[in-house]
């Protein structure tokens, strides 16, 4: 399996090369069916392992391989690869994500389509690649090769106030970036361990944890880094614009999978890692989380523009993410994880059913949209599909990210779930008007000009094929939630077994409450588990 850990990285990268290096004169048909295999071939590899994980899988890492980079004995690192129930539910994610929006772009309009497609094979190998490797050095490497396509695309290929909103994405995100490397590196200086192996740092900073005033300021720096990566209230501004503006393929990849990074660094690194060093900064990612739900969600109600209405609501959805790692217990990182995913399905199916809608209506305006459903009913359907699964409707994986992030918010602090289920009231008011306004009613002045000037038709299959295998995706999910349950469980309770027993500065580690990871309070002397 470790092959195709690799294949699913490399694979990408090579369609990259050929299509880069083949002669101008070749038909584009060539470059299209290059990039096919590159975007299809890890996603059936993805599900070939993430398949494999969940018969074999104990929640710990498999797969392993260490391929030596020359900096082994002087820094310690390694490129090594390797899964646990964490990163395969996230590596499947950017796969399926990642051949949908490869599709997208295959059949866009997008001129310089061999450019396009290189740098977006590029995107999604370094995606596969972030969860792909329990190296801590390559974590933070793959994120940046993923990261710097998206900001050429933007600017080139994007719509109105493309160059503004890349520009402003770049900054946020390099200074993100920044302040998340040096926590990383200070957390390989802290150990003492001289290496960037996860597993070896786990294992020893289980018997040798590091201070706690460091820990607390070194998990600050996570938090906030890549709290910015991942649009945290206030760091926020930099996402909707640059969705809004992003190509669609770009939109659905860095929506949907990217912006996992920082949630995922968090959970895989962070907490393990730092112990009860989190608890400094609970209240603080509390009150930020619900700035994320109700603040970004009354300006997502606000929105009359469709694909900004769908940027700021992937922003506010990070909200409850935040919230359930700021419980500090295993069911709230399960939860996390579980609505990760499906956040990040759901989210790629809107922005790619948002853009077939303005195909059809010429706009993103709401107030110049109604009566499309008669036009394109199939579009309609998959369209309202997409927006229920997106605000939890049960059946679909979000319900169930929701409800175990709600559960363990209810353990943690009863006052704070009521605060946050105003999100699901706003996220119902925003996701069934934009729906009521682009189907239904009478069709206003402006889509009666469109009718009467361009022949509107419906959702065909090369259309469909993105937004069909999504929506499945968040069925399969839906109805068989252990699927990606089970080994996100198994792997949150063994990371944080090392540490049960281990006493931090008067604060113990206990694994067997999933409602309480962590005690922030008092002592909880228990005796060894078995």
């Amino acid at each position: 399996m470790s092959e195709l850990l690799i294949l699913s990285i490399t694979i990408p990268l090579g369609m990259a090369l050929l299509i880069a290096i083949l002669p101008r004169k070749m038909p584009e048909w060539a470059a299209k069916a290059l990039a096919l295999i590159g975007f299809a071939l890890p996603a059936l590899f993805s599900i070939r392992v993430f398949l494999a994980y969940f018969k074999e899988g104990d929640g710990g890492f498999l797969y392993q391989r260490v391929i030596p980079t020359g900096l082994d004995q002087s820094l310690g690192i390694s490129l090594r690869i390797g899964v646990n129930g964490i990163s395969v539910v996230l590596l499947l994610l950017a796969a399926i994500v990642g051949l949908a929006a490869g599709w997208a772009a295959i059949v866009s309009k997008a001129e310089r389509k061999r450019t396009y497609l290189v740098l977006l094979l590029i995107m999604v190998s370094g995606l596969l690649g972030i969860f792909s490797t329990y190296d801590i050095f390559y974590l933070y490497f793959f994120h940046e090769v993923a990261l710097i396509p998206s900001f050429i695309m933007i600017a080139i290929w994007g719509g109105p106030n493309r160059r503004p909103a890349a520009m402003e994405m770049t900054i946020y995100l390099t200074l993100g970036a920044m302040v998340s490397l040096a926590g990383l590196i200070g957390i390989y200086v802290g150990s003492g361990l001289g290496s960037f192996d996860l597993i070896s740092l786990s294992e020893h900073l289980a018997s040798n944890p590091i201070a706690t005033t460091l820990g607390q300021s070194l998990f600050g720096l996570l938090l906030f880094g890549l709290g910015i990566l991942v649009s945290l209230f206030p760091f926020h501004s930099w996402a909707p614009r640059g969705y809004t503006a992003a190509p669609t393929s770009v939109a659905m990849l860095h929506a949907g999978v990217l912006k996992k990074f920082g949630l995922y660094t968090l959970i895989q690194v962070g907490l393990p890692l730092l112990g009860s060093a989190a608890f400094r900064w609970t209240d603080t990612l509390t009150v930020l989380a619900l700035g994320n739900i109700i603040i970004i969600g009354l300006i997502t109600m606000a929105q009359r523009d469709l694909k900004q209405m769908i940027s700021y609501a992937s922003v506010m959805h990070m909200g409850y993410i935040f919230l359930g790692i700021a419980t500090v217990s295993m069911l709230g990182a399960g939860g996390a994880v579980f609505l990760m995913l499906a956040h990040g399905l759901s989210v790629a199916a809107l922005f790619h059913l948002a853009t077939a809608v303005q195909h059809r209506c010429r706009t993103f305006n709401l107030d110049e949209m109604g009566g499309l459903g008669k036009e394109a009913p199939v579009l309609c359907g998959l369209f309202m599909t997409a927006m229920l699964a997106s605000v939890g409707l049960p059946g679909f994986a979000n319900f169930w990210g929701e409800f175990t992030v709600f559960a363990s918010i209810w353990q943690w602090k009863p006052l704070i779930l009521v605060l946050a289920l105003t999100g699901i009231v706003i996220s119902a008011i925003y996701g069934l008007r934009a729906v009521s306004r682009t189907f239904f009613g009478q069709p206003t002045e402006a889509f009666r000009e469109i009718r009467t000037r361009h022949l509107v038709s419906d959702i065909g299959w090369a259309e469909r094929i993105p937004a069909v295998i999504l929506l499945i995706a968040l069925l399969i999910f839906g109805l068989i939630p252990h699927w990606a349950g089970n080994p996100v469980e198994k792997a949150v309770a063994g990371i944080w077994q090392k540490q049960s027993d281990l006493n931090i500065t008067g604060q113990r580690l206990d694994v067997r409450d999933a409602g309480s990871l962590i005690a922030p309070d008092d002592t909880i002397e228990s005796e060894p588990q078995p």
